[in-house]
């Protein structure tokens, strides 16, 4: 259902879509241009055929109302306009849905560029996909986070943090940070609990993991928003660290994160 999304919401997806079938040029699909067309595009109708649904479904879908949406009829319909990754991005995330066709496929290649920023990166930084597992990270990351990117094995933000001994060692105020964390990934996965490597994530740590399962038994939501990170590194000492994250264009299941030094992020406030 769209039950949960604002009416604001609804407006912008039914403008988007309506302003995909006006962009359309009907012999690019296969159709007849004719010369009877009243309307830049294509028809409400001839949309729906393309995309085997219903013409009422699909004018409502228009109309913003507050409807049921499946993410295997906007597949159909993202599909049958030939539509580009941004636009297909863009049309999950306005409905709230999981786009099934990025469900088991394998990971996309991080972009050069993308790999090359995190490499220049003074700080420790690491990106995450949709599962928080860790696709890639710098050489101050790899010294911090012993346990987890120093070795290899299971590159898993949770379960190094609910799993591995080391965790509880390295990380300051585990317990609080620990709850936090559930609470974060809670809300960053809400839109997608339907995807099989996020259930199956949820599901073993839930099984694995005590703190995990009553941390998430308490259904906390927090927005991933950065703020203080403290660690007691087993060759460095105490350090402390400014939180950020970042989303990465074009790829919406991934985020940057960097790892301030908290003195450095003190100065730049007072500067």
């Amino acid at each position: 259902m769209m039950t949960g999304r604002t009416a604001e919401q609804r407006r912008e997806l039914g403008d988007f879509v309506r302003a995909l079938r006006e962009k359309q040029k009907p012999a690019d699909l296969g159709l007849a241009a004719g010369s009877r067309r009243r309307t830049p595009g294509l028809r409400r109708e001839e949309v729906a055929q393309l995309c085997g649904l219903s013409v009422t479904w699909y004018t409502w879908l228009e109309q913003g109302r507050d409807m049921s949406l499946s993410p295997a009829a906007l597949a159909r319909f993202a599909n049958a306009l030939k539509l580009g990754r941004a636009e297909r991005a863009y049309l999950f995330e306005l409905s709230g849905r999981r786009d099934p066709e990025q469900g088991g496929k394998e990971k996309e290649p991080i972009p050069p560029a993308v790999l090359a920023t995190l490499e220049r990166i003074d700080a420790p930084a690491y990106l995450l996909d949709l599962t928080w597992t860790a696709r890639a990270w710098n050489g101050e990351a790899e010294r911090l986070f012993t346990g987890w990117l120093d070795r290899p094995g299971d590159r898993n933000l949770l379960r190094f943090i609910f799993l591995e001994p080391q965790a509880r060692a390295l990380i300051r105020d585990y317990e609080n940070r620990a709850r936090r964390v559930v609470a974060e990934f809670r809300a960053d996965v809400s839109a997608h609990m339907a995807d099989p490597a996020v259930r199956h994530l949820i599901d073993d740590l839930r099984r694995e993991s005590q703190d995990f399962q009553r941390f998430w038994n308490e259904h906390w939501v927090l927005g991933r928003e950065g703020g203080e990170r403290t660690f007691n590194h087993p060759r460095d000492g105490f350090q402390r660290y400014e939180q950020a994250t970042f989303a990465v264009s074009g790829h919406p299941d991934l985020k940057l994160t960097v790892l301030i030094d908290a003195r450095d992020a003190t100065a730049s406030q007072v500067a």
